[in-house]
């Protein structure tokens, strides 16, 4: 098994655990609720866990199937999985905090500590790009060994 094939899969673990974890925490937030509802970050944290894990397999199918260099395969999963991992680490934050329910909208904050616009906008071009990108690569080394 590749390197870049065992980090996906270890990954695809870690966040379907991340999900499984979440869903308690969500259901004890709902149990606990007058409206029968978790916080907007505690759900997403759940589902984008969950999303994420097959996600991260669909990775490694792919990494399996490509017959690109393996350093490449390796830095294009990593890109696309540390932002999944970064992005699942800020919903948890947010639900932990309870400090928004749209961390996209203006004024940007985590808990009491705000966050230039700027910030925000690099690290969503930035995520954008790694995910697109790091993920066409590993679809051409699909494409190219299917060919």
């Amino acid at each position: 098994m590749e390197i870049a094939e065992s980090v996906a899969i270890i990954s695809a673990g870690v966040f379907f655990l991340a999900g499984l974890l979440s869903g308690i925490w969500k259901y004890l937030q709902i149990k606990a609720s007058v409206n029968g509802q978790a916080h907007p970050y505690v759900d997403i944290c759940h589902r984008s866990s969950l999303l994420y894990a097959f996600a991260a397999m669909l990775l490694a199918k792919f990494v399996e199937v490509s017959q690109l260099p393996s350093t490449v395969e390796v830095v294009a999963v990593a890109t696309v999985l540390f932002y999944f991992a970064s992005a699942i680490f800020t919903y948890f934050i947010h639900g932990l905090l309870q400090d928004t329910d749209n961390q996209l909208k203006p004024p940007f904050h985590v808990g009491s500590v705000s966050l230039p616009s700027k910030i925000i906008a690099f690290y969503m071009c930035t995520l954008i790009l790694a995910e697109v990108l790091g993920f066409l690569v590993l679809f051409y080394g699909v494409i190219i060994a299917v060919l």
